[in-house]
């Protein structure tokens, strides 16, 4: 898309676009957005922005909570669900200060900015590429109701199992059987393609998409490689576009860890390399799955602070009924290569030295992407910086199936955390690694900590149906 503000002007001109719209993103990694006529758009607006109240966002800044929202440019695309022509555009968040703006310290896209410029000036590296996948489900119907009297949830998948005797097609799928299941059990094809080639227009290439394990309507797309900063500005978009798309096809798209019982949960599994003057630096033949010291150095980062950094790559209490065993899921603190029971795994398949990577499989969808993927990346150059080696630590690697160890064996690993409160707890406890350089604020860490522990005391307090199943009639 356009990369000047001449250039925007002159595609405002050319397809006739008749809104701008401007996508702000608050603290729980959700678009807000505020839409102005075409007409008003001017060279003005792309250098001083539009005013916007930050304290609604959630970010509970120090600072006088008015705030100059400054477009940029390069995330220009035309909006394909607006019936009215619309120019859509991200940007940052700025402090109004005198003589001079200056950018929100609290503001997504800034954290993530600022976690990329700490990595160069660390002179470890100038580049992360990442790799997320996208896995969520497609439902014909969904319902929640929580009230005095009433609490429940129903979804529904018309090829889903438990349809096998009201679709009367014969096109139902048996559960968990649905990986890269074809036609005509996969109903949604068209509505995934049509994702991709949207992406593909909005400038995110796509590697592929396909059925998910789940059979009641679970799939996953995944982008190629991409640099850290564009792919969190991707990551909003291609939510952006799945949830979209599915209604346009009338459905309903979530990213939610663990919205069916029995089935696989969806993850959002963080490919990462670091690349410095365009060179990898995480390939070695004569390293472990062909890693270097580096990468390994990195891996033992992320595992040393992986509790910490749960309470941000996973910050819902759903997100931890998706973590238990059984499903494909991490549970295990450690690496191993191809084994999807570890939390970071390292793909066979990457054998050139520029794919040489590998993922962090706990993230899922419910994060904030430039915060989870900023404290992914200061947690590994922590790594790096004290030498935090991931085997000596007895993190592995474990080439073993981990569901498949005797009790006696299990007992010796160490778990992820089992729920957000303990994540939370982690985090208020180790949280220095992600301050280093100014990168995450504090304040900012202390507001993530107490709206979670929020939303934590809300869900803890209300009846669960299977309570009434276990204990009604005692």
């Amino acid at each position: 898309m356009a990369k000047t503000i001449t250039e925007i002007i002159q595609l405002i001109h050319d397809r006739d676009i008749k809104m701008v719209d401007f996508k702000m993103v608050d603290i729980n990694g959700q678009f807000r957005h505020v839409t102005i006529p075409a007409k008003d758009f001017s060279e003005e607006i792309m250098q001083k922005g539009i005013g916007f109240d930050a304290s609604n966002y959630g970010y509970a800044v120090v600072e006088k909570s008015d705030m100059v929202f400054i477009p940029d440019p390069d995330t220009a695309m035309i909006d394909p669900f607006c019936a009215i022509p619309t120019l859509s555009m991200g940007g940052n968040a700025m402090i109004i200060d005198t003589p001079e703006n200056r950018p929100l310290p609290h503001y997504p896209r800034n954290i993530v900015r600022a976690a990329e410029q700490y990595m160069r000036d660390s002179g470890i590296a100038d580049t992360m590429l990442i790799l997320p996948e996208f896995e969520f489900y497609l439902f014909d119907r969904v319902g929640w109701n929580v009230a005095a009297n009433e609490v429940s949830a129903t979804v529904d998948a018309v090829q889903s199992y438990w349809n096998s005797n009201s679709e009367g097609k014969g096109n139902v799928v048996p559960l968990q059987k649905a990986y890269h299941i074809a036609k005509p059990y996969d109903v949604t094809y068209e509505c995934r393609s049509e994702m991709c080639m949207l992406m593909e227009e909005a400038g995110i290439k796509v590697k592929y998409h396909h059925p998910e394990v789940a059979a009641s309507g679970q799939f996953e797309i995944e982008p190629q490689l991409g640099e850290m900063s564009k792919m969190a500005d991707a990551t909003m978009t291609i939510k952006y576009i799945i949830k979209n798309t599915a209604a346009r096809y009338g459905k309903s798209a979530t990213l939610m860890p663990k919205p069916v019982y029995g089935e696989a949960g969806s993850g959002m599994h963080v490919h990462m390399l670091l690349l410095k003057d365009g060179k990898p630096l995480f390939a070695d033949d004569a390293g472990y799955a062909g890693l270097s010291e580096t990468a390994h150095y990195f891996m033992g980062g992320l595992l040393k602070h992986i509790a910490s950094l749960c309470a941000i790559t996973n910050p819902s209490t759903n997100s931890f009924k998706r973590l238990v065993p059984g499903y494909e899921a991490p549970v295990t603190v450690g690496y191993a290569t191809s084994n999807r029971s570890a939390v970071i795994r390292i793909p066979a398949y990457a054998k050139q030295p520029t794919e040489r990577r590998f993922e962090l499989r706990n993230p899922d969808a419910t994060c904030n992407p430039y915060f989870c993927y900023a404290a992914i990346l200061m947690a590994g150059l922590d790594g790096i910086k004290n030498r935090i080696d991931p085997h000596k630590n007895g993190w592995g690697p474990y080439d073993v199936n981990l569901y498949h160890l005797s009790e006696k064996e299990k007992k010796k690993l160490k778990g992820l955390p089992a729920s957000l409160e303990e994540a939370l707890d982690a985090l208020e406890a180790d949280h220095k690694y992600l301050t280093e350089g100014g990168v995450f604020p504090v304040s900012l860490i202390e507001s993530l900590i107490r709206n979670k522990r929020e939303e934590c005391k809300k869900v803890n307090a209300v009846p669960h149906p299977v309570e009434f199943e276990l204990y009604y009639n005692r």
